[in-house]
């Protein structure tokens, strides 16, 4: 017998999301018991962080995940929904657009690296859909990590991107 379609309040209630800072909702769903310690770290860190950390995101409709960065690289996985389009800016200003979903002839795929340093947002590509990812890190997430600027400040960084820093910050 086929499952029934869920939709997004679905997910949000059965794996128990909240609102994400960034836009969105979110869990952490993993957090490893070990970590690496600050020593053994590149200098951008400023202490120990777990081996990894993974968490469920969700965009909704008309919803986006703002342009920020984290000192990590961040592994996006799709799971549910409509096709995410993840834009990122890397640190010499160039420009990548990933599209995460099921349809590779279009060449969405199900999973896509964003690299440490990059600045990076998110949005439903369907306007009325929403798409379910999970989003991995290592070494382990910790806010300490995280950088969510101004809009001016990334206008300021990067004129070039102007449209799409006004589309993907609030």
């Amino acid at each position: 017998m086929p499952h029934a379609e869920l939709t997004q309040d679905d997910w949000i209630r059965s794996l128990e999301l909240q609102p994400h800072p960034e836009g969105g909702w979110y869990r952490e769903v993993y957090r490893s018991a070990e970590s690496i310690p600050h020593p053994a770290l590149p200098r951008r860190f400023t202490g120990a962080r777990q081996f990894a950390t993974s968490i469920y995101y969700l965009l909704g409709p008309g919803d986006f995940s703002a342009l920020h960065r984290i000192r990590q690289d961040e592994i996006w996985h799709f799971y549910d929904g409509s096709r995410l389009v993840v834009q990122v800016i890397h640190p010499n200003g160039s420009t990548e657009e990933l599209l995460l979903g099921r349809d590779l002839a279009r060449g969405e795929r199900p999973m896509a690296v964003v690299p440490a340093g990059s600045w990076f947002g998110a949005r439903v590509a369907d306007g009325d859909g929403y798409a379910l990812m999970g989003c991995t890190v290592a070494p382990g997430f910790d806010f300490e990590d995280f950088e969510l600027p101004t809009r001016a400040e990334l206008i300021e960084l990067f004129p070039q991107h102007g449209e799409l820093i006004e589309t993907l910050t609030r």
